[in-house]
């Protein structure tokens, strides 16, 4: 079975970098984290997993079948994967007994051999060149291992490291300056910038959340998890919906024709 069978020939399935798509992933994490935190607590832990999993899959097929890049389709997907990885996150670390200071690296190591294993079946690690099934295997199987770590990365530093969840946020958008002083000065690579500030987003979107929704008694604002999800969704339907209306963040084809001819320097 050819792996390009659900894609449109030379169609890509994942949007243009924009200010926009970054202000949406930020969202996206946040609201992952946040809703996660609301139905674990809201009903049994083992039933919000079993749900978020179901939503999980259909996203995936949902996204999957669109066969282009479609904007409500893909980040539908992007904040199931954010429901999701929190919640495998925290079920390794509150159900199983994994420390932070081990689930962490296990997850770094998990995305590491995903893009070992990319890069070297694919020849790229551009999101540029996300056009066959096969290759948005790849891109997801990253995604989702990016906010595992994410999520086992902030609570690391929130909690083991004792930085607290405003402290947390603070140190991860510092340390999100490195990918963007690389990338601006050309030190560093597109592809491995984007990269790097896709992992940073969310340990530093989830760390936001928390702190908003977190009670005061933990080092919250006392918000409320259930109300952070709500609000950061209705943004996300918001920008989403400009984006459906505008389509500014659909990618040229003639740019992914550039791009391929270059892979390692490849924009992401």
């Amino acid at each position: 079975m050819s792996m390009s069978r659900f894609t449109t020939p030379g169609a890509l399935r994942v949007p243009q970098i924009t200010i926009l798509f970054w202000i949406i992933k930020g969202l996206s994490t946040a609201m992952g984290e946040a809703t996660s935190d609301y139905f674990v607590t809201a009903i049994s832990p083992v039933v919000a997993v079993l749900i978020g999993f179901v939503a999980f899959l259909i996203a995936m097929a949902i996204q999957f079948t669109r066969m282009r890049y479609i904007p409500w389709a893909y980040w539908l997907a992007v904040v199931m994967v954010g429901v999701f990885g929190t919640m495998v996150a925290d079920v390794l670390h509150v159900g199983f007994g994994i420390a932070y200071v081990i689930s962490a690296p296990l997850f770094a190591l998990v995305l590491a051999a995903v893009f070992i294993v990319w890069r070297r079946v694919e020849g790229t690690l551009s999101i540029h060149e996300v056009n066959t099934t096969r290759r948005e295997v790849f891109y997801w199987l990253a995604v989702v291992s990016t906010f595992a770590l994410g999520t086992a990365a902030g609570d690391l530093t929130a909690t083991v490291f004792q930085l607290g969840y405003l402290g947390s946020a603070i140190a991860f958008a510092i340390v999100m300056l490195i990918p963007v002083i690389g990338f601006a000065s050309r030190r560093f690579n597109a592809v491995f910038a984007f990269w790097f500030a896709y992992v940073l987003t969310r340990p530093l979107g989830a760390s936001i959340a928390d702190w908003f929704g977190k009670p005061s008694s933990v080092g919250g604002l006392g918000i409320g998890s259930g109300i952070v999800a709500l609000v950061l969704t209705l943004l996300i339907a918001v920008f989403v919906g400009y984006l459906s209306v505008s389509r500014v963040d659909v990618q040229d084809h003639s740019v992914d024709q550039k791009v391929g001819a270059n892979p390692p320097t490849a924009t992401s």
